[in-house]
């Protein structure tokens, strides 16, 4: 391993920052950028290389491994990637249009008590929280508590049609792929973000006593979704739509499945099938936890690749033998096995590397690193994943 903290260059080169193109040239082959390789594995095709994607740190991780050998100008997610020569999700471009609150509240400190400090979020929530701790905050009152509080939030910061909030689409998209990157549209939340502005056991009473009035803001969701794609996304440009739901604990979902399957797979289904109109067939869900009883109906609502694959919950295995070609994966790298050092990172690959073989399948840690994770071992693991990309 290389001291201080860089990968060796081995046979290939790449080019990082979006004013390069990012590329992977191997020796005697053409290029193929990025753009190129990902859309191959979720197309079920063999790319000279797997792109070697990440999904990020905690923010205390990256200032522990400032003390074990990570530049200190390595401070967000993007320089981290960059540092260490990743094609990270989080360098993915989006095409420019503010889903969710817009504008979203001002995030700011109301008091500090020693380590802790009581916050207003983006969302809205008072919270307590530690800094640079990975931990859940702790919720002292949300932005929607009643029925009114919706409909200001709804007027006020769910407006698709409010100034500011698409910004010049076909510029970014001819960015992105000039720079040889796929383009994201994020289509957000019907269920997470309602669990943010209202609080899990808020929203969990509502579906049992006003289930219309969750309706109501699902549908209203729904609706945003579909005038954004119809008025803003250009046929046959974006590459993947993204999707952010967090609805799943260590044991299952927060919600029923019946729930699940009578008010959100129904709408998936009419975003999905508005997307395909422009030529986007690819559709991650971003879902913690243990999601087994919930794959069927994303899959019946046309969301088809489920991400980051929580390893001690949930088996990308699993997914890939009782779902076939009808599901695409993204994660799946047990973060505990980063944890326990070479011999467990080793086997973990090696667990992983007949999926990767099969295609439809991208490996990356399967949440944000936490600061257990030592820099070395990271490294090493990086070094090792690549003999399977």
């Amino acid at each position: 391993m290389t001291p201080a903290g860089t990968l060796p260059s081995s046979h290939f080169s790449r080019g990082f920052g979006l004013g390069k193109r990012f590329l992977i040239r191997w020796e005697g082959d053409a290029i193929m950028t990025i753009r190129e390789r990902f859309n191959k594995v979720f197309r079920w095709e063999k790319p000279e290389c797997v792109p070697d994607m990440e999904f990020g740190y905690w923010d205390k991780t990256i200032a522990v491994w400032h003390e074990q050998g990570l530049p200190p100008d390595c401070r967000a997610n993007e320089d981290v990637e960059r540092h260490l020569r990743l094609e990270g999700i989080s360098i993915i471009p989006e095409v420019p249009i503010q889903r969710g609150l817009f504008p979203a509240f001002e995030e700011k400190t109301i008091e500090r008590k020693g380590e802790r400090r009581l916050v207003l979020t983006k969302d809205g929530a008072l919270t307590e929280m530690l800094d640079y701790d990975s931990s859940m905050p702790k919720f002292i009152k949300f932005a929607v508590e009643t029925r009114s509080d919706w409909e200001k939030l709804r007027d006020e910061r769910l407006d698709p049609r409010r100034p500011g909030r698409v910004g010049d689409v076909k510029a970014a998209v001819e960015h992105a792929h000039a720079a040889g990157m796929p383009i994201l549209f994020h289509c957000g939340s019907l269920y997470g973000w309602l669990r943010d502005w209202m609080g899990l056991e808020n929203l969990s009473i509502a579906l049992m006593t006003d289930r219309d009035w969750v309706e109501e803001m699902m549908e209203h969701l729904t609706l945003m979704d579909l005038e954004f794609i119809e008025e803003h996304i250009p046929a046959g440009r974006v590459d993947v739509a993204w999707w952010w739901e967090d609805m799943c604990y260590n044991h299952g979902p927060l919600m029923s499945p019946k729930l699940f399957e009578e008010l959100m797979v129904p709408r998936y289904k009419r975003i999905t099938d508005a997307l395909k109109t422009r030529g986007i067939d690819v559709n991650v869900l971003d879902c913690d936890g243990r999601i087994y009883d919930l794959v069927p109906g994303w899959l019946r609502g046309g969301i088809n690749c489920m991400f980051p694959i929580e390893a001690a919950h949930t088996d990308p295995w699993r997914l890939r033998e009782e779902y076939g070609k009808d599901v695409l994966l993204l994660g799946g790298v047990n973060k505990l096995a980063l944890i326990s050092g070479r011999e467990a990172i080793d086997r973990e690959l090696e667990r992983l590397h007949p999926l990767v073989e099969r295609g439809g399948y991208l490996p990356c840690v399967d949440h944000r690193v936490p600061p257990d994770v030592t820099y070395e071992n990271y490294l090493y693991y990086l070094e090792k994943k690549k003999a399977i990309l």
